[in-house]
């Protein structure tokens, strides 16, 4: 077992659970003039009541887009603003200390408001992403968590029924606050301890039909936070950074990027949608002075097949400061017309029960090694050999399963740990240097989707071979780095396609319908029907291999999911 644990000196990130305006870390201390510097540039969008995005006018007649900026100082007394609403609006109907839930969008400013506000009214956010659309998860979540109240938008509060056992509250806009609240006291906030939980997140694939409740407490997330130190410092402490959004504020990714941002006075654009398309990054780095970027590899290799055709683009992209992927690792062919250019890049590779990054890219200028994985210092991990059985893994070379070690402050929650006290992340490396690894799979049926939501395809595949009897002779989901998976059937009906693709999809509609999007057949199109025995298979045991089948129908899925989407 080769196991990493090195100690960094510690920083003063010791204020969580006593929320004070940029006390994260040392943002306040060494960066001049915080209050006045930005937090947020929001974009010239405006959110109705109807729950549509309406991109408004243009600023100036040369069509130059315009942000409205929103300062440290500003958000600051957003928050306390917002917090004495909740601490108001709640405080007669459940107890400090309870469980809230919150089924918003977290895309946008109003949303980061009521998040925060909530938790420093004392109160503990449990974060629902738009991509659980099921009303009867949501509900199965908040018991499982013993949440005394729901938080709901304009869009997700008409999901609501009769069925919600808890309290329903309006998440209202900012101007619908009443300023005279201002004056009111701040709330107080309980006491808390390092074991106390702070927020409550939720594994981004289903299992058994549900998420599983991702707790947070305050020293996994103090450990969280000084993570920053290693993945969002200034190359020039002189200059405000700025860079944007990674997704909804209601997964863990983007919640801990914010909180790792601010850290430094990072100035953060909010996107009109995510993913952006090419225009509006362009737009980002020319009237936004976006200088770093962070998106996911599956998203930023738009734009790099933009700039293959656009040198004013490239020069754009190659003038950023540094382009850091998550998610998973961008293409080879990608990957070597980024660093060919020019591009400076950073990939990172992380998990939800960790808080995102656990493993940073090498960097340099050497070719063979740049794109090499380093494990962050300051943690306790493990890389254990395993004995794979998976039929994907048919290289000799020694696959270690990365582990989070119990004693590392990042590790989670103890219900996502295995018996032996550690969490074993089942993704694999193959260790190609010392301390240095490149990602080798997973040792099991999960995959990744484009925006890095894992997906359990065993599951897929057991429920349609469970419903659909004699329709099919055996199938397969694939849908590594895609929006979804799709799910290849070989026929085992002489039903026409059509009709068989829709009376699988008919068979298996409910089990998917208590899904996330992201790992849901979401349509008949999604379905792929080919004859018995065409797909790949291994030549040992005759299981089908899925990297293969993707490899095989890369074309077929294209044009797919370019019409899906």
């Amino acid at each position: 077992m080769c196991t990493v644990e090195t100690v960094l000196p510690p920083q003063q990130i010791t204020v969580f659970g006593k929320w004070r305006f940029c006390s994260v870390g040392r943002c306040s201390a060494q960066i001049p003039n915080l209050t006045t510097k930005r937090l947020f540039l929001l974009s010239s969008i405006r959110f109705r009541a109807d729950s549509l995005f309406i991109p408004s006018e243009e600023s100036t007649s040369s069509g130059i887009p315009r942000w409205e900026a929103i300062t440290y100082k500003q958000f600051y007394d957003d928050v306390e603003l917002c917090a004495k609403y909740w601490a108001r609006e709640l405080s007669s109907l459940v107890p400090l200390r309870s469980v809230v839930g919150l089924w918003i969008g977290g895309l946008t400013y109003t949303d980061v408001l009521h998040i925060y506000a909530i938790s420093r009214a004392g109160y503990i956010p449990q974060l629902f992403s738009l991509r659980l659309p099921n009303p009867a998860i949501i509900y199965e979540l908040l018991a499982k968590a013993n949440a005394s109240a729901l938080v709901c938008d304009p869009l997700t509060s008409g999901f609501i029924d009769g069925n919600c056992t808890v309290p329903v509250l309006h998440a209202p806009f900012l101007a619908e606050i009443d300023l005279a609240l201002s004056s009111e006291s701040s709330p107080s906030l309980p006491a808390c301890e390092p074991s106390d939980c702070a927020f409550i997140f939720h594994t981004s694939g289903s299992t058994s039909g549900s998420p599983k409740l991702v707790p947070c407490n305050y020293r996994w997330l103090d450990a969280v936070a000084r993570k920053a130190s290693q993945t969002a410092v200034p190359r020039d402490s002189d200059r405000q950074d700025v860079t944007t959004c990674v997704g909804s504020m209601c997964h863990i990714g983007q919640t801990m990027l914010l909180i790792c941002l601010m850290q430094y006075g990072t100035c953060i654009i909010q996107p009109k949608r995510i993913p952006f398309p090419t225009e509006e990054l362009v737009n980002m780095i020319r009237f936004g002075n976006l200088n770093r970027l962070w998106q996911f590899a599956t998203f930023f290799s738009v734009h790099l097949k933009a700039a293959r055709k656009d040198s004013n683009l490239l020069s754009l992209l190659v003038n950023l400061e540094e382009v850091t992927t998550c998610g998973m690792a961008l293409s080879q062919e990608d990957e070597a017309f980024a660093y060919k250019s020019g591009i400076k890049l950073k990939n990172i590779f992380g998990s939800t029960e960790c808080g995102g990054t656990t493993l940073v890219s090498v960097g340099g200028s050497d070719p063979t090694i740049r794109h090499h994985l380093r494990p962050l210092q300051g943690l306790s991990y493990a890389f254990v050999p395993i004995t794979s059985t998976a039929d994907e893994h048919q290289s000799t070379a020694r696959l270690l399963e990365f582990v989070v070690l119990s004693d590392s402050g990042d590790c989670p929650d103890v219900s996502l740990r295995q018996s032996d006290g550690h969490f074993h992340t089942g993704d694999l490396f193959q260790e190609v240097g010392p301390g240095s690894y490149i990602f080798a799979g997973r040792d099991d049926d999960w995959i990744k989707t484009e925006n890095s939501l894992r997906c359990d395809t065993k599951s897929i595949e057991d429920n349609a071979r469970a419903m659909c009897g004699t329709l099919i002779s055996e199938c397969i989901a694939v849908g590594t780095g895609r929006p979804f998976p799709a799910l290849f059937v070989e026929a085992g009906s002489e039903l026409d396609e059509v009709k068989l693709k829709k009376e699988i999809f008919r068979k298996i509609r409910h089990f998917h319908s208590r899904r996330y999007i992201h790992e849901s057949i979401v349509s008949p199109k999604m379905i792929i029907v080919v004859p018995k025995g065409t797909l790949p298979r291994t030549a040992s045991k005759g299981n089908i291999r899925r990297k293969a089948v993707e490899e095989a129908y890369k074309s077929r899925l294209d044009e797919l999911y370019a019409s899906g989407n």
